[in-house]
């Protein structure tokens, strides 16, 4: 892609791993002023997780800076800017019926996230060591899978199975895919929702062309739009298969990785 005559206006960020580091649970100040400077530039920041808005809660120096645009949630299924939501996409009912109905026959938790809440079927030790304790979010509610999905729109599920057990799985929810970016749990959302998808659906909203972005990520689920973007940026804490689609590698999110790439493409001083 040429492209001399196109100047990046709009900045993509995933959360966990990328912004915010898996051994502080924080937002390194490098990050934060790299950020600052590009915004102060006339750049658009925007958020692009896997995380619904409900347990979004380490993004607040950013938030409270006013710095951060719109987001993409649930891995692109869900898309706001300000308090105008621009896209959302359920899964169909049917699929949802079929995750509740082998959540319980197989005994594995699943959390089903709707648009304003989100709860956990079938709970384990391993959902709280990792959303409670390695992610910091706080505990999930425990309903059963009739009160979870029982006339809900619900946008993402995320089961707790392993690559194998979702070979055999994810076939019999034929409207879904599925995201993984890390190793105990998966994303299922409605077939054609990913990051790339809310790049699409954000950049439509704001008028912005697919020439002028740039995105940063470090898992499975970044892959798409670590492709889409006109630049994509993977950091050095992600896997080999992540790197192998970006554009540019830079450092990893605990040594300054955002703030270097921002300079190495001249975003920022």
């Amino acid at each position: 892609m040429n492209r001399e005559k196109f100047t990046i206006k709009a900045l993509f960020f995933d959360i966990d791993g990328t912004l915010v580091s898996f051994k502080t649970h924080a937002i390194p100040q490098s990050a934060i002023d790299a950020i600052t400077a590009a915004k102060a530039r006339g750049l658009q920041i925007f958020i692009s997780t896997g995380r619904p808005a409900t347990i979004i809660n380490n993004l607040a120096a950013l938030q409270s800076r006013n710095l951060i645009d719109g987001y993409i949630t649930m891995n692109g299924a869900y898309c706001f800017v300000g308090k105008n939501v621009i896209y959302k996409s359920p899964i169909p009912t049917s699929d949802v019926q079929t995750m509740g109905r082998l959540s319980t026959e197989k005994g594995f938790p699943c959390i089903f996230v709707g648009e304003h809440n989100v709860c956990v079927c079938n709970p384990s030790d391993l959902v709280r060591q990792i959303f409670n304790e390695y992610l910091q979010v706080d505990e999930l509610p425990v309903k059963t899978v009739e009160e979870a999905i029982q006339g809900k729109e619900i946008f993402q599920m995320t089961p707790f199975f392993t690559a194998e057990e979702e070979l055999g799985i994810l076939p019999q929810m034929p409207h879904c895919e599925s995201g993984r970016w890390f190793p105990a749990f998966a994303d299922i959302t409605a077939k054609g929702n990913t990051k790339q998808k809310g790049i699409d659906e954000i950049i439509r909203y704001c008028g912005i062309q697919l020439e002028e972005t740039m995105s940063f990520g470090d898992g499975g689920n970044d892959i798409a739009m670590l492709r889409h973007a006109a630049i994509g940026v993977a950091m050095d804490n992600a896997s080999d298969e992540v790197k192998n689609h970006a554009d540019y590698i830079t450092t990893s999110i605990d040594d300054n990785g955002i703030a270097n790439a921002l300079k190495h493409f001249s975003i920022i001083e």
